[in-house]
């Protein structure tokens, strides 16, 4: 019925809608002499003639008012304050006149106090009628009407981020606020924003009670201790849990609705991520030139955010794939604009770091400080498919982007290398840990005959939320309903988060002294099975498993990939010596010299540049120690050519030719 006489109202012409709006003012001007008399005589009163005059002379002065205050211009379902301060100034001219003028008129039967009661109650009635036009035109009802549908939450925190939360909201369609969660024992039982606050202890019932969906987290100064507790709180209770940002994130405006997001990657890694030290942060940045290779991908870009707050004159970004650059210099002029950042120069260069002539021109003509060499292959099943590329370029490319650093004067070059190097069943671990031995052989060299450039590496397990990572694949599962798929149900892993190991990077290459291998005390690996578990948890759901059959979520077992560990290790031997930062940790570790690691490297270019994988696993084999191929050669080219090989196939016996560099730069 509302609705219907709401499309009859809407679809009226304009001049129609203010004779309509004009017929009701006068109206009310009538019924509120009325009221106003019977409120004084203490009776419904019965008009007599000096009491019409009264009603004819409110109505013969308020419409004139109104015209004259443009109360019968403004559109009502778009009506906001403005109009209501509109209203109140009419009628108060309104009964300053009308007032005056009973008073000296002096009507028979109307009291003087009419004078007053009078414009009173005709402001209360002409503000009425129009919030409640508003409300009905703008469909103000059916919103609260579906608010009531909304889901419910409750916000944990009961102090100026919860508050600025709930008051945000307020007009939020998507969810709804029914409470406060707060560990002020103070609070409970009090109200805010007309809200109850609860105590956290009640969690449990509260959302049986009250068909709570998620908990909002609005505690950004909470520690990591207490931060758990509150997770697991929830995750007991089988709620939703969603959280706002940090302290210095909402430090520059108010909280808002589309501040909420999924668990930070730390609440998920259940510590707290190791901290910069500000004395190693700037050292080898500040005021100098550094580059970047692999820019574009989870690491490299997270370093130019990082080094880009450390104040360089330049930043050179390489990276092979056009569009990853794009994203990155587009992501880094944004955040160069928008906060107090130095004044750095972005340079943006397409380059392999595996083309000798485009590094040396790139090194040469910007004489970089700094290498920080991020470019790798590192997907595990992905480089077992291909492992020629995944060796020219995790090997080749890094000796090639080295040697190019040495011979142009590059004082440090960081390579970002990975646990998986350590005793590695697969080929991309065992190409960045020859990769390594690149570095260390060079790095002997270099102090041998006095070279300028330190060579280091830094080695950390998983970084959380990377691309490849299991946690946004996990989170993508769990949206789509399941099931996670799991490659083994004891496969374990170090992991920290992005912006740590960018942090642990940069440090490194400030403490080099050369050869190093720094590695970071990253606590207790994680079982990966559990981390499933506590995301499926968090998300206000239950796993399906043989205890729980109806449970929400399947975890699917789906065995382990090619090459891919149970375990991963961060060291090959057991002597790390401390650093000067308390979490992180250096190795010397054993590598062949040059001369004879540099022969063994051009043999390995030959077998690659013909893709014979099985010589290439073979050399690989014997230059990294501890290195075990797990499974039989799955590279797809090699496969495939096995299948079609004719009869009379002769195998090339003349190898490509090998990069200048060989023998020219170093021996």
């Amino acid at each position: 019925m509302i609705n219907q006489v709401t499309k009859f109202l809407l679809a009226l012409s304009r001049p129609a809608k203010r004779l309509l709006v004009f017929s009701a003012d006068a109206v009310l001007c009538f019924v509120t002499v009325w009221l106003a008399l019977s409120l004084e005589l203490g009776s419904w009163a019965v008009m007599h003639t000096g009491q019409w005059l009264a009603a004819g002379l409110s109505l013969a002065l308020a419409l004139p008012v109104f015209v004259r205050f443009g109360l019968y211009r403004a559109i009502f379902r778009y009506a906001g304050v403005a109009a209501l301060l509109a209203v109140t100034k009419a009628v108060f001219v309104y009964g300053l006149l009308y007032a005056a003028l009973l008073a000296w008129l002096g009507l028979p039967g109307v009291p003087r106090i009419l004078g007053v009661l009078q414009p009173l109650m005709l402001l209360v009635a002409v503000g009425a009628l129009r919030a409640v036009a508003r409300f009905v035109l703008s469909g103000a009802y059916l919103s609260q009407d579906r608010r009531h549908q909304l889901p419910k939450v409750l916000i944990y925190g009961a102090g100026s981020a919860g508050n600025q939360l709930a008051a945000a909201m307020a007009n939020s369609m998507e969810m709804r606020a029914v409470g406060f969660l707060d560990d002020d024992p103070h609070l409970h039982g009090g109200e805010l924003n007309g809200l109850p606050i609860y105590n956290p202890s009640q969690l449990h019932d509260l959302v049986q009670r009250l068909v709570v969906s998620d908990v909002l987290l609005a505690i950004p100064s909470v520690n990591r201790q207490r931060r758990n507790e509150i997770l697991e709180l929830t995750r007991r209770a089988r709620v939703a849990v969603r959280t706002l940002p940090g302290l210095m994130d909402l430090a520059q405006g108010y909280v808002q609705t589309s501040d909420l997001r999924e668990l930070d990657i730390e609440d998920l890694l259940g510590r707290d991520a190791v901290p910069p030290d500000p004395s190693l942060f700037g050292k080898n940045i500040h005021g100098k030139v550094v580059l970047v290779t692999g820019a574009g991908g989870s690491i490299g870009s997270e370093l130019c955010r990082q080094i880009i707050k450390a104040g360089p004159t330049k930043l050179l970004m390489v990276e092979i794939s056009e569009y990853a650059l794009y994203a990155v210099h587009q992501d880094l002029l944004n955040a160069l604009a928008d906060e107090d950042t130095p004044n750095v120069q972005l340079l943006p260069l397409l380059a392999s770091v595996r083309d000798e002539d485009r590094m040396r021109e790139i090194m040469r003509t910007w004489q970089p400080h700094t290498v920080y060499h991020a470019a790798a292959y590192k997907h595990v099943p992905m480089v077992e498919h291909n492992p020629a590329e995944g060796v020219k370029n995790n090997v080749l490319g890094t000796w090639t982007a080295a040697t190019m650093a040495a011979e142009q004067g590059v004082s440090d070059f960081v390579l970002i290398s990975t646990d998986k190097a350590v005793r590695p069943t697969n080929i991309m671990g065992a190409s960045k840990r020859l990769a390594e031995m690149v570095l260390q052989a060079l790095a002997a060299m270099a102090m041998a005959h006095d070279w300028k450039t330190r060579f280091s590496m830094v080695r950390f397990g998983n970084v959380l939320g990377s691309s490849g990572s299991v946690v946004p694949l996990f989170r993508k599962q769990i949206k789509d309903g399941g099931p996670i798929t799991l490659t083994h149900t004891e496969v374990t892993r170090y992991f920290m988060t992005i912006p740590e190991a960018a942090h642990l990077v940069i440090q490194a290459g400030a403490m080099a002294n050369g050869g190093d291998v720094f590695v970071l005390d990253m606590g207790e690996p994680v079982r990966i099975v559990d981390l499933a578990r506590r995301m499926v948890e968090l998300s206000g759901l239950t796993v399906r498993d043989e205890v729980n059959g109806n449970g929400d979520i399947e975890i699917h077992v789906t065995g382990l990939r090619p090459g891919e560990k149970l375990y991963e290790e961060l060291l090959i031997d057991d002597n790390p010596l401390p650093t000067q930062h308390e979490r992180i940790m250096t190795a010397h570790e054993n590598f062949l010299p040059w001369p004879e690691l540099s022969l063994r490297l051009e043999t390995l270019t030959a077998a690659l540049n013909i893709n014979d994988v099985p010589a290439i696993l073979g050399l690989l084999k014997e230059l990294v120690s501890g290195y075990r191929p797990d499974g039989d050669v799955v590279d797809w080219v090699h496969m495939a050519q096995i299948d079609r090989v004719p009869e009379n196939f002769e195998a090339l016996d003349s190898p490509m030719p090998t990069p200048s560099w060989f023998g020219a730069t170093l021996h």
